[in-house]
Order: C-alpha cells, then sequence, then structure tokens
C-alpha cells in the first residue's frame, strides 16, 4: 500500500509564527494607536466650516419618510427634514406649525427643521 500523500506540515510540531497574526511584530500594527491629529488650519482668514443659515417658517405639507414643506416669510417654500433630536424626543410636527430651521448656504432648496416653536 503506497504512503498517504503529503497534505502540508501538521500542527503538532514547532512552527514558524512571524506571520501578520501570529504575535511578530510586538508594538507595531493594527494594535498601535493612531498618530495624533492636526486640526484644519482655516484659509485666508476664513473659517474652517461653513456656518448654518437660521430662518422661520410655517409647515405646510407634511410628506412621507418624515419630509416636510415649509413655507418661509419671504414666499420661498424649502424641502426640510427633522433633525435628530427632535426625532429622538418624539416631536410631532402638524401643519400650521411655526418651526425654526437651518439650510446649508450651498443648497437654499433644502433645509433641516431644529426647534418647533407653536
Amino acid at each position: 500500500m503506497p504512503p498517504p500523500p503529503n497534505r502540508g506540515p501538521s500542527r503538532s510540531g514547532p512552527q514558524n509564527r512571524s506571520g501578520p497574526n501570529r504575535g511578530g511584530n510586538r508594538g507595531k500594527g493594527r494594535f498601535a494607536p493612531p498618530p495624533p491629529r492636526k486640526p484644519p488650519e482655516p484659509t485666508q482668514g476664513g473659517s474652517v466650516k461653513e456656518e448654518a443659515i437660521e430662518l422661520e417658517g410655517t409647515i405646510a405639507a407634511v410628506l412621507a419618510g418624515t419630509m416636510f414643506r415649509v413655507k418661509l416669510r419671504n414666499g420661498h417654500e424649502v424641502l426640510a427634514h427633522i433633525s435628530g433630536k427632535m426625532r429622538k424626543k418624539f416631536i410631532r410636527l402638524v401643519i400650521g406649525d411655526a418651526v425654526k430651521i437651518e439650510m446649508s448656504p450651498y443648497d437654499m432648496d433644502k433645509a433641516r427643521i431644529v426647534y418647533r416653536i407653536g
């Protein structure tokens, strides 16, 4: 009868354990703490982050998926969603409620509802 085929090294004997997850490279690799981060430097006197524009308006329509159509005091209508804190506190909004919204200076058609006034 022929000997069994060679199926690689046996697991019982001493082995070289210097692979990436075998204990070699102590103090280096994936378990090392990340280097400290530096805050981004402002560019020529400008701020690092653009500030949101705060406005007030009233809920004109309730849409699907916690989206609302908000009519601003200047007559402009924007699509708005509820902020995370309002979702967490289960603040309910209905048509006619006065709300405070935040808008990005980059997209003036979308907003975030941050406070219900009444």
